[in-house]
Parts: structure tokens; sequence; C-alpha cells
């Protein structure tokens, strides 16, 4: 799903013969809801979303690894704007594989910082929970370096 559109004809491609997704549908699969997937589309970040004749939203199955995809996107801090700016990639199809690829690394490594700033913020409450635990151990506050020297060598994960 990441290195191509999702359009109504991927489950063809695929040799499977299942039936396109009415938005509601959608929503039951990807458990998001008609509202969140409209807004989506109407950022752009939907591509290969075609209209049957009564001007229904008709979705492919892939849409459901998509939409599971922005939510991860989306979830991971990455902005609308590139989250537009990838699906407009993606569009474009293989010419765009490079750019893609970037744009993924870049916001991976966004995550890694993220991630590693999260650790160093666990670091600090083990610490807290190790502080409270001598506390609560001995009946006295500990002396303030003694809380500075658990630091890095809490026992509590």
């Amino acid at each position: 799903m990441s290195t191509s559109a999702p359009s109504n004809n991927t489950a063809e491609k695929n040799g499977e013969s299942r039936k396109a997704l009415l938005i509601g549908q959608l929503a039951d699969a990807t458990g998001r809801s008609v509202h969140t997937i409209r807004w989506y589309e109407a950022q752009r970040l939907i591509p290969g979303v075609r209209r049957d004749l009564q001007r229904r939203r008709i979705y492919a199955h892939g849409h459901i690894e998509w939409l599971d995809l922005l939510e991860r996107l989306r979830r991971t801090g990455m902005s609308i704007k590139d989250m537009r700016e990838y699906a407009a990639l993606v569009k474009r199809g293989e010419s765009s594989l490079k750019e893609r690829q970037l744009l993924m690394k870049a916001h991976r490594e966004r995550i890694q910082l993220m991630i590693e700033d999260l650790q160093e913020s666990v670091q600090l409450i083990d610490t807290k929970i190790d502080f409270y635990g001598l506390w609560l151990q001995s009946g006295k506050r500990p002396p303030p370096i003694m809380h500075r020297a658990l630091k890095g060598k809490s026992k509590s994960k």
C-alpha cells in the first residue's frame, strides 16, 4: 500500500473479486467515523476515491490499509502538510519513490528522537519512584543529592 495509491481496481489486479466499499463500509472496516474519512478526503489525503452513478464515494479494499497508514503517521506526529505531500507523491506513482523514501526517513528520524526523549522521561520517572520508595522505606526524605544520584540507576522498570 505504501508504494502506490489505492484504486478501485486493486482487487482485480490481485486476482481477487472483492466488491468496492461505500463510505459506511470503509468506516466499519477501519474503525474510523464517516466524518473522519470525509475530512481526510477533503484534505486530499485519500487518493483513488471514485464516485458511482449516484455520486456516492466508492473505495477499494486498499483504502483500508491506506487509512491505517494515515492513522500511524498522524499518531507519530506527521503534519497534515507532510501527509498531504506524501499522498500526492503516492498518486504520482513510481517516479516519486525516492522522494517518498526521503520523506519517510525524515519522519522516522523525528520518531526516533521522540522515543529517545520518552525514554529519558521514563528514566526520570523511575528515579522519582525509587526516591519515593527510599522515603517510604526509611520514613525520612532522602537528601537531594541522593535523589540526583539515583538518576540512571533506577530499578523500577
